[in-house]
């Protein structure tokens, strides 16, 4: 009897493993966007950096299909966050709404209806078993009284200082108990047989009900399995066509790259091929021929703004792709810098601190190999107020300014657990050293004493005095 509430509570399960089922497909949705938005971000990152490089001929154009690749795919698994959300996880709320009805009162109607038909299937038969549990306690009673009464009248028939009257009591009460027990086993044995003529249609009605919870659940079964397919189907990428033309056409970007061809071009546009402009006799002009000297020369080199400075002070760039300049780079590094927020949600590209340090090293060193170089010689490299001797860009005129960091100790104030792989987790009371000070969004950079580095809200800690 009550042990039909695991089938009831199994439909209360049902309206929860949809639930669950919605978060783990909005879960997926995320992570295809966060790799969609990802790959995009690289794509556009590298292609202007190949574009800007050294690099150049079919190769370029090879290397920059992996960008092209990127991008496309890109599309693709954005087209699979889409089939996710708009189709998967729309389809399992609105099944989910449609086979789950709420009650006023709480509770699911479904639930209710099968509560209420397995109580109502059970009930004849669980009053027959307590009257069944009631008559076997009444004979056991009886049974017990009836030894109790036997027991003494064997011992007052060994006592002598009995008189007859008394002895005469207790076989009386010995015949009482014996019919006693006839009558509660006759009446025991009743209604146990009432309860099993009864126990057929207990177990027809119970099953009945059962069939219909077993109907229930096996809607939300086929449904989930209709679900899972369709949820494989939007994910597996193998069976799209566009997908396969992706490498298919990325394959034959790098098979056309041909090195022959590629030096041919440098040969006649960078080599000895290219058109020359050899020094020929030219007649005297006050107007076009008018040289500088060296004190207009210096004050034309002091008007050079910051944005046509190339890294190795070279006054004149090469005007062809390969030329570029501080400013374009700042940018650059500005905007790997300013894409991460520790505080979106979905739209958080997952970007860790190493990974935006590595951001910074690869824009430098890609502006390192895009040094232009002089169309012009002079033995006057003096006169070049940017020139160093510094050529790899070990030292910087313009970072006399940069403060130095300084590690400084300090305790938390309260306990922090880290949200994203890039923060650091912490109790009230710990200590670590700070390595960067409070960024415009109230970040800082730490590191344990574990040696773990991540960031941390500047307001959590307080140095230590």
């Amino acid at each position: 009897v009550g042990n039909y509430k695991r089938t009831v509570k199994r439909i209360d399960d049902g309206h929860r493993l949809c639930n669950d089922l919605m978060n783990c497909i909005h879960e997926r949705a995320r992570i295809e966007k966060g790799y969609a938005q990802q790959l995009t971000e690289w794509a556009k990152r590298w292609k202007q950096l190949v574009e800007k490089g050294p690099q150049y001929g079919t190769v370029e154009r090879a290397w920059c299909a992996f960008m092209s690749e990127a991008e496309k795919v890109s599309e693709l698994h954005l087209e699979v966050k889409g089939s996710l959300m708009n189709e998967d996880f729309e389809k399992i709320k609105n099944w989910q709404k449609e086979a789950f009805h709420k009650q006023m009162m709480g509770g699911f109607k479904e639930t209710k209806e099968a509560e209420d038909g397995f109580r109502k299937a059970q009930k004849p038969w669980a009053k027959k078993l307590k009257e069944v549990e009631a008559a076997k306690k009444a004979y056991h009673a009886a049974c017990k009284e009836e030894k109790l009464a036997i027991s003494r009248e064997t011992n007052s028939k060994a006592d002598p200082a009995l008189n007859p009257e008394q002895l005469k009591k207790l076989q009386d009460k010995v015949e009482r108990s014996k019919q006693d027990v006839l009558k509660t086993k006759e009446k025991y044995e009743k209604s146990l047989k009432e309860l099993d003529n009864a126990t057929p249609q207990y177990m027809e009605n119970m099953e009945q009900v059962f069939e219909q919870c077993q109907q229930f659940e096996e809607k939300r079964l086929r449904f989930f399995r209709e679900v899972l397919l369709e949820v494989q189907k939007h994910l597996d990428l193998s069976n799209v066509a566009s997908y396969k033309n992706i490498y298919r056409e990325l394959e034959q970007n790098i098979k056309t790259a041909d090195a022959v061809e590629d030096l041919r071009w440098f040969r006649a546009n960078q080599g000895p091929g290219m058109s020359m402009n050899w020094p020929q006799f030219e007649e005297w002009s006050a107007d076009l021929n008018r040289t500088l000297s060296r004190r207009e020369k210096k004050k034309a080199s002091d008007g050079v703004t910051l944005t046509g400075i190339n890294q190795t002070g070279d006054q004149v760039s090469q005007p062809n792709k390969h030329s570029s300049s501080v400013s374009v780079q700042s940018n650059t590094v500005q905007s790997v810098q300013s894409s991460y927020n520790p505080f979106e949600d979905e739209e958080d590209t997952g970007s860790t601190v190493s990974e935006k340090e590595d951001n910074k090293i690869k824009n430098v060193s890609s502006y390192e190999k895009n040094q232009s170089y002089p169309t012009d010689w002079s033995d006057e490299e003096s006169n070049n107020p940017f020139s160093s001797t510094d050529a790899n860009g070990d030292t910087n005129p313009f970072d006399e300014d940069t403060p130095p960091t300084m590690e400084v100790r300090v305790r938390a104030l309260y306990d922090y657990e880290g949200q994203e792989q890039d923060e650091l987790s912490f109790k009230a009371g710990d200590e670590l050293t700070k390595m960067e000070n409070e960024d415009e969004q109230g970040w800082c950079k730490g590191r344990l004493d574990n040696g773990q580095v991540g960031l941390y809200p500047a307001n959590y800690v307080e140095p230590i005095q």
